[in-house]
């Protein structure tokens, strides 16, 4: 009767939790929009850069602290399953909740089904992070050579900084503001740059505080019904703190922004393939299981997907709905070896 008291209390957090979550994504996207506003930004730099790695950031933080608190063998496998599970549930999982919000929207009347996307920031976004994963992929072959493993670090490090110069000197256009800013008609300001900030970063802190609640009670649920660390760590971790701040998406994809919306996934995709792969390659033994390697050979193969499509104006919003297909069949395939082994 306790435990199913704790998980129904831990259910009831992850409600809350999500709520939170949803209105804090409304007051970033929002404050991202006119930040990107006053600054005269294109749309490449405000979704794929400061929508994607402000979000990204803290979720970023878990596969760090599990390796440095925890130095056993356990702790490294947990943090190179947080890492690897990002982009995994990027390329699958969150692109199909994109297209399964276009399709919804679009049966509601509020936009049309025919994506609105730049294909240059979203060809460039992916381009990156095929090249990236495919470095962190191969880099599980130098896993008894640390110092091979640093330089891949710093060349993945010297990657992004590369990424961040062809993203800003990309000439795309500035997108058009929202209506209001939500602090300047809640507080009654105008829409100073001090305002927006603090949207953005109570926006940002909301969501931190809400994907750290959902985290802890998944984490409660789980050990409830006895799932394993690394299954854990691949698989639900991911979806609990990437997952519900790609509502951002959601909200741009309702509002018709695609670029803003695709770009914040991509740009994520960059940034996660990036950082967190090079502090994993610089500081554990970068032994990556079947599991783990699988899982990025599909989050690769649906990115290049999705690229082919882009390149050839070809992508729908079906294409999208695919990446539950792939998320499910890897998803069952791993949980059923793990039930036979």
């Amino acid at each position: 009767m306790e435990i199913n008291l704790s998980i129904l209390f831990s259910i009831a957090a992850l409600a809350v939790a999500l709520v939170l979550i949803l209105a804090a994504a409304e007051l970033f996207t929002n404050g991202i929009e006119w930040l990107g506003q006053k600054l005269q930004l294109s749309e490449g730099v405000v979704g794929s850069v400061l929508a994607a790695v402000g979000t990204a950031l803290p979720e970023t933080l878990i596969p760090i602290v599990a390796v440095l608190i925890g130095k056993d063998q356990a702790s490294h496998e947990v943090g190179i399953g947080a890492i690897a599970g990002a982009p995994f549930m990027l390329t699958t999982l969150t692109m199909s909740v994109c297209g399964c919000a276009i399709w919804i929207f679009t049966r509601q009347g509020k936009r049309e089904a025919q994506l609105s996307i730049n294909k240059t920031i979203l060809s460039r976004d992916l381009s990156f992070f095929i090249a990236a994963y495919s470095i962190a992929l191969a880099g599980t072959m130098a896993r008894d050579m640390l110092v091979l493993r640093q330089v891949l670090s710093v060349g993945l490090l010297c990657l992004y900084v590369w990424y961040l110069k062809k993203t800003f000197a990309h000439e795309g256009e500035v997108g058009s503001a929202p209506e209001h800013l939500h602090f300047e008609k809640l507080l009654k300001t105008g829409t100073s740059l001090t305002i927006i900030i603090l949207q953005v970063i109570s926006g940002l802190i909301g969501i931190f505080i809400g994907a750290a609640v959902f985290v802890d009670h998944t984490k409660i649920i789980a050990s409830a019904v006895d799932i394993p660390g690394v299954i854990l760590a691949l698989i639900i971790a991911p979806v609990a703190t990437e997952l519900p701040e790609k509502f951002n998406s959601v909200i741009w994809v309702r509002n018709k922004k695609d670029t803003l919306a695709l770009g914040n996934i991509t740009g994520a995709l960059v940034f996660q393939s990036c950082f967190p792969v090079a502090f994993g390659l610089a500081f554990t033994h970068w032994d990556l299981g079947f599991g783990t390697l699988f899982s990025g050979i599909v989050a690769i193969s649906c990115a290049s997907f999705y690229l082919i499509l882009i390149r050839r104006d070809q992508l729908r919003f079906q294409h999208l709905l695919t990446g539950s297909l792939f998320y499910l069949l890897t998803v069952s395939g791993l949980l059923y070896m793990h039930l036979t082994d």
